[in-house]
């Protein structure tokens, strides 16, 4: 499957995919192998080191970095993807109409950004209703046995 998303990312424009699974799953691992095999860099993406309690900053680091990924051709790798991308809240007051305007500017970065972005988080749908028909592939990384991360320890 990865390696279908690889190719289609090679000939498409504004690839996003979704990833999802439990924690050790090998989401992050996946993300890896395709920056190897479409030969690019991908970001790894810090939610805490985006959102800032300054009004104007958030939005400012978010158009910094997808401004410096779209130069380089990378792959934006949103981890915990939830927490950016989750659903709106309703509007009780000043702070969730900012958060919610943060998220229509994310949303606005994402809709124009050329490369591929992949988002992954620990649900199954955890993302806003708004946002998901934009994901045009969901891998499911399922339950196994033993997590990948303690099979590498060996």
């Amino acid at each position: 499957m990865l390696t279908k998303l690889s190719k289609k990312a090679k000939k498409l424009l504004r690839t996003r995919a979704l990833f999802s699974g439990p924690s050790g799953r090998g989401k992050t691992l996946a993300v890896g192998f395709l920056a190897r095999k479409l030969e690019v860099t991908s970001y790894r993406i810090n939610v805490r080191a985006i959102v800032s309690k300054y009004v104007g900053d958030t939005e400012k680091n978010l158009r910094r970095l997808f401004d410096e990924a779209e130069d380089l051709g990378a792959i934006l790798f949103f981890d915990e993807a939830d927490a950016l991308f989750g659903e709106r809240r309703e509007v009780k007051d000043s702070h969730d109409r900012y958060a919610n305007g943060a998220l229509n500017l994310l949303h606005d970065c994402v809709k124009k950004f050329q490369g591929l972005i992949i988002l992954a988080c620990n649900r199954h749908h955890p993302l806003d209703s708004k946002f998901m028909p934009r994901i045009q592939c969901h891998l499911w990384f399922r339950h196994r046995k033993r997590s990948l991360t303690k099979r590498n320890q060996r």
